[in-house]
């Protein structure tokens, strides 16, 4: 009978901002699966300095050939577990933010296609999270969404002998993913100082 996985020994997290660290696993050089612990906001491995410009997020479109994307899309391909994420919409009634909970089915873990880099000059290691186009469904509250990786597709996104066109096929067959569920949660998300373990309850009535 299969037991699940082992329970994490990590705290659980409830409202992660661009530039906090989070968790992502990788291969390391000989091939084995590693845990690693970075910012959310790539930093090239050339960076001088921690770049402005939006790193959080690398787009699909581009993944390959922009030049703060392209070599870890290459050789430094990574996993972000996650069992959530926020978007926002603005509310007509008052021009605020209004935050919604996407999540699988039954809350379900899952992991998100990543990128990640080490740059010595400045002693950071920083992840990124692949997005794609939204499918209809979810397009109602954003035009993107990350891209959620199938599990058996895991080996194969860490596997930097796919490269190219092949890694970029794989990334384009998962991203159409319409299992997500999505409910309106309350604005103390829009906070990053707020990590609240009732950031994931449902506004009430909220459609």
């Amino acid at each position: 009978m299969d037991k699940g996985p082992p329970p994490s020994n990590m705290p659980p997290r409830y409202n992660i901002a661009p530039t906090q660290s989070v968790h992502f696993a990788h291969k390391d050089s000989d091939g084995h699966l590693m845990v690693d612990y970075g910012r959310w906001w790539l930093v090239p491995f050339f960076a001088k300095e921690l770049p402005k410009a939006a790193m959080f997020n690398a787009r699909i479109e581009t993944v390959d050939t922009s030049g703060a994307f392209r070599e870890p899309f290459k050789s430094a391909r990574c996993l972000i577990p996650a069992d959530g994420y926020f978007e926002w919409t603005t509310s007509a009634e008052d021009g605020k933010k209004d935050p919604w909970l996407f999540q699988m089915p039954e809350a379900k873990g899952f992991s998100l296609a990543g990128l990640w880099a080490h740059n010595d000059k400045l002693n950071v290691t920083s992840c990124t999270i692949i997005t794609a186009p939204a499918t209809p469904k979810i397009s109602a509250i954003h035009d993107r969404m990350p891209v959620i990786l199938d599990p058996a597709t895991y080996d194969e996104w860490l596997d930097t002998d796919i490269k190219g066109d092949d890694a970029k096929a794989l990334l384009r067959s998962q991203h159409s993913n319409d299992e997500l569920e999505f409910h309106r949660v309350g604005r103390g998300v829009n906070s990053s100082r707020y990590d609240g373990t009732d950031t994931k309850m449902p506004i009430i009535n909220s459609q």
